[in-house]
Formats: C-alpha cells, sequence, structure tokens
C-alpha cells in the first residue's frame, strides 16, 4: 500500500481522494506558470497555450467516460451534460485562433503523456478513471472558478464570456451542491478498499502529470522569451555592423586619393633652387628656339 494511504482508514472514496492528494495538489498550484496565473500575470499567449493543452486532455478524458459510461465503477459519476468541456474549450479556442485553430495547436510531449495514461486507464483499468474524473472536474469548479475571474481581469476579455466558455458550466444551476452530490455519487461506486487504494494512487499520479503539463508549458513561454530577445539582439548587431561599414568606407577611400601637391618637396630652399632650374631651362630653350 502507497505510503500517502498506509495505515489509515477513511470512511469513503471523496474522503480518501481529498486527504491523500493535498501535497500534489499544493505542488501543482505553487509551479511557476501556476504561480504566474494566480498573480494576474498571465499573457495572453500563455492563456492561450494552456487552453490548448486543456482541450487534448479533455478530449481523451471524455472519449474515455464515453467508452465506459455504462461500466458500474464509473457509471454514478457520469455527467456528460453538466461536466463535458470539449465543445467549451472549441469554442474559446476558435475565438483566440479564428477558424483554423485546430491547425494552430500543438500536443506538446507532457500533455501527449497525460493524453495516453487516460487512455490507458479508460481501456484497460476503468476504475482509475474516476481518479481522473474527480481531479478535473471538481478542480474546475472549484480554483477554476477563481482562474476565471482572474483572467477576465488580466486578459480584459469581454464581460459576456467570450473567451471563457471553459469556465462556465451553464448545465450548473448551483456548484455547490453539485460538488456534494458528485461526492456522494463516488461514494456510492461498488468497489473494495483495495480499488479505493489505488484510485487514490491515481488521482496522486493525475496531479503530477497537470504538474509536468504546467512545467512544459512554462518552458515554452521561457523558449519563446529567449528567441525573441536573440531575434531583437541580432537585429541590432546587424544595424551596428551596416553602419560601420558605412562610416569607414569614405574614409578607406579619402586615403587612397593623393594630392599632386604632397609630392612637392617641404623645404623652401629646395623649392628656390627648383624655381630658378625650371626657370633657367625655359630661357636657354627659347634662345635655342630662336
Amino acid at each position: 500500500m502507497a505510503q500517502h494511504t498506509e495505515g489509515r482508514k477513511f470512511q469513503d472514496l471523496s474522503e480518501a481522494l481529498k486527504e491523500s492528494t493535498k501535497d500534489v495538489h499544493a505542488e501543482a498550484e505553487n509551479t511557476e506558470f501556476m504561480k504566474i496565473f494566480q498573480k494576474g500575470q498571465v499573457t495572453l499567449h500563455e492563456f492561450k497555450l494552456y487552453l490548448a493543452s486543456l482541450y487534448y486532455i479533455y478530449v481523451a478524458l471524455e472519449e474515455e467516460s464515453e467508452r465506459n459510461k455504462d461500466n458500474p465503477v464509473y457509471t454514478p459519476v457520469y455527467f456528460p451534460n453538466e461536466l463535458n468541456r470539449t465543445a467549451a474549450l472549441e469554442e474559446d479556442l476558435k475565438y483566440f485562433y479564428g477558424p483554423t485553430w485546430k491547425e494552430d495547436i500543438q500536443c506538446h510531449e507532457a500533455t501527449q503523456k497525460y493524453v495516453d495514461r487516460l487512455h490507458h486507464v479508460g481501456q484497460y483499468e476503468p476504475e482509475l478513471l474516476v481518479a481522473h474524473a474527480y481531479t478535473r472536474y471538481l478542480g474546475d469548479l472549484s480554483g477554476g472558478q477563481i482562474l476565471k475571474k482572474i483572467a477576465q481581469k488580466s486578459l480584459s476579455l469581454p464581460s459576456t464570456g467570450k473567451g471563457l466558455s471553459f469556465f462556465n458550466f451553464s448545465g450548473i444551476t448551483n456548484i455547490s451542491k453539485f460538488k456534494q452530490l458528485y461526492r456522494a455519487r463516488m461514494n456510492s461506486i461498488p468497489i473494495d478498499s483495495d480499488i479505493i487504494e489505488r484510485i487514490v494512487e491515481e488521482a496522486r499520479k493525475s496531479f503530477l502529470l497537470n504538474i509536468e503539463v504546467f512545467q512544459e508549458l512554462q518552458r515554452l513561454v521561457n523558449q519563446g522569451k529567449l528567441l525573441q530577445n536573440n531575434h531583437l539582439g541580432k537585429s541590432k548587431l546587424d544595424f551596428h555592423t551596416t553602419g560601420n561599414n558605412r562610416i569607414q568606407n569614405p574614409k578607406e577611400n579619402g586615403q587612397a586619393q593623393m594630392n599632386y601637391t604632397d609630392m612637392l618637396p617641404s623645404s623652401p630652399l629646395l623649392r628656390w633652387t627648383l624655381a630658378l632650374f625650371f626657370l633657367t631651362t625655359t630661357i636657354v630653350v627659347s634662345l635655342y628656339a630662336i
């Protein structure tokens, strides 16, 4: 049994999940990407990367939810009308990226790892899918509502909710009561203590996968900033080099040009001697010609 649940007896699954994931939950919230988000310093580029990553995750989660909707270990927490996020994310991505959004987004390595795990669980260990649904959906109904307000304010998004469809659960009239219902349904799943332990460990794994996604998003943001700075630096270097060439060429041409006066002797005596010589020669030549 994992160290996080060893020696502890929980009355139900929801309590086990809440208590046993507190540390990894806090770790996820304290990643650099999420701390920047929570401070209201998230940029539009960062927010778009975040939504794109969520899109791939929810497509996988909801494909596997649909696959297991009649499975006794998953049916109690199957709420497609109230919870499904894929259509909402498509709406947001279209708003931010335009009609070609599917060609403009990318599933990066950490997100793909998360997606692969969801598909594996849904196909081979469906009882563990409960852990992923709990981590994602209850998180969206809790801390996700805070992120919605932060994003709307920091990005100056429309009050109509455009760009924030992901956070809007139109099928739920009272979020607090729905979360109570969801936890009650989780506790009604026909499972034993061994499966509870496995679900708890999978929930921890789900948080760790989210952490990897956040870390990857921050790396992408940092790489983008580095490339932008390098590009600006290169542009400045090219400008100064070209400017130097323009300054140096006229100087070089000036050095290459010589005036015939530079060839005359600098001594006054020599100049008078040469002048007398030229005068005498001129007279002699003239007499000879006569």
